[in-house]
């Protein structure tokens, strides 16, 4: 449900939400946070999707702030949605004109859930110090994209000089799967200290500064940074130890390789991670980053210019090659698929037309217990490996087992018609005894 309220006040607004709600049925409320986004006129769309989508995780109420014409009357359009056209969430669009455009904080106030925590987002360009900005002010999370600005790097040092805990970069979001491949790999045989980095990386990519930042930190060793072709992202990562390099190498967007001594090369899904994805991986800790904040500002300081391009750096044996790591994918995706290829066991496709009388047959066949050759030959070796069994339990070969059972049974026998003979015998002297007796009391 969507419903468009023009030139209206934050008390329309409320009442607005709540004769909607109940309208809809959403009598109880699950939001856990209420998410400001600060965005464009022209970015709107885009942002409103992306939080809509993140909020399936963490149910919020969603007020997007957007700054219109600061000249002319002061004046508030607001947009309301529920239900399906808002996830999980209710989503409130406020556009601001005239002097009312640069009082967004004062709009936001009312509209906010009592109680909950504040995070504000800014999809696009940022303001330099968003701990000052008057509703970064009061959020206790503050969201930005550094690789959204005209000059990332710029952007960083930007983040680092006005740094307050609260505060994150979706640049940082973005490492974490690099970061726990990395993780996983050091906790692997053989276990020997790293004396070196590599990161190959865009210039345009935040990322990989501050995945280089993180490395630094950690390990302690210096890293070294080369440049990729605009665009590319992080392309590789390369640690030094004294029996050969780690090296984890994405050459696309979907699969990454992964080669260590004393270990079997490896092909490991590395996707580029989505907006939305990492959004929702945001708003899922309310806490300071504390690893964030010692990357950005203990590692940014400490790395060295980019001097090599990665091309440059894999002829000199430095980097990883890129080519080298596509053409290890294809190989390993062509012993995966031959391997799966060899173990997989198929029946015999079922005949597309069946004959009645065929059918007819067969169900007869089985009401009378008659059993087909195949069905024959399956009881056969059933029994085998059934005399086999029990064989194996007696601990001798079966032909042994046999004979043994067979003399058992003989022996068996034997003694039953030697039981039943004595019997017989003594039933006849006890009979003459009798008969006996019989004519002495006679006489």
């Amino acid at each position: 449900m969507i419903r468009d309220l023009t030139d209206t006040t934050t008390t329309g607004i409320s009442k607005t939400l709540v004769r909607l709600r109940n309208e809809v049925g959403a009598m109880a409320l699950g939001r856990v946070l209420t998410l400001v986004v600060v965005v464009d006129d022209t970015d709107a769309g885009d942002a409103i999707d992306v939080a809509n989508q993140a909020s399936r995780q963490h149910p919020c109420r969603i007020i997007v702030v957007i700054a219109g014409d600061r000249r002319g009357k002061n004046r508030l359009d607001a947009q309301i949605r529920l239900g399906g056209d808002a996830g999980a969430s209710e989503i409130v669009v406020l556009r601001l004109y005239g002097a009312l455009a640069n009082h967004g904080p004062s709009v936001v106030v009312p509209l906010l859930l009592p109680d909950s925590p504040i995070v504000a987002w800014w999809p696009g360009e940022a303001p330099a110090d968003v701990g000052r900005d008057p509703i970064g002010a009061m959020a206790q999370r503050r969201i930005t994209d550094a690789a959204e600005h005209r000059s990332p790097r710029l952007m960083l040092k930007k983040r680092a000089a006005t740094y307050r805990p609260g505060d994150t970069d979706l640049a940082w979001t973005r490492l974490t799967r690099w970061r726990g491949l990395l993780a996983a790999a050091l906790d692997q045989p053989p276990y020997e200290p790293i004396t070196g980095a590599v990161v190959s990386g865009a210039p345009d990519s935040p990322s990989s500064d501050l995945l280089a930042a993180w490395l630094h930190r950690r390990l302690k060793v210096p890293v070294h940074r080369v440049s990729t072709p605009r665009g590319s992202g992080i392309s590789a990562v390369r640690l030094e130890r004294k029996s050969g390099p780690i090296d984890l190498v994405r050459p696309g967007d979907t699969v990454a390789t992964l080669s260590q001594n004393g270990q079997p090369d490896r092909r490991i899904s590395l996707p580029r991670r989505e907006l939305p994805e990492c959004l929702a991986d945001e708003l899922r800790r309310l806490d300071p980053d504390e690893t964030y904040e010692e990357a950005l500002l203990h590692g940014l300081d400490a790395l060295q210019p980019v001097r090599l391009t990665a091309a440059a750096a894999a002829r000199a044996g430095k980097a990883p090659d890129p080519a080298e790591s596509r053409r290890l994918a294809a190989r390993l995706s062509r012993d995966e698929s031959a391997q799966e290829a060899s173990a997989m066991i198929t029946a015999p496709p079922a005949p597309e037309h069946a004959e009645t009388a065929q059918v007819h047959a067969a169900t007869v066949r089985k009401l009378a217990g008659k059993r087909t050759s195949r069905e024959k030959q399956t009881a056969k070796r059933r029994s085998k490996v059934s005399a086999a069994g029990a064989s194996a339990d007696t601990g001798m070969p079966t032909t042994t087992a046999t004979k043994k059972a067979t003399t058992k049974k003989a022996t068996t026998k034997k003694a039953t018609a030697k039981k039943t003979a004595a019997k017989k015998t003594a039933a006849k002297k006890t009979a003459g005894t009798r008969k006996a007796s019989a004519r002495k009391a006679t006489t």
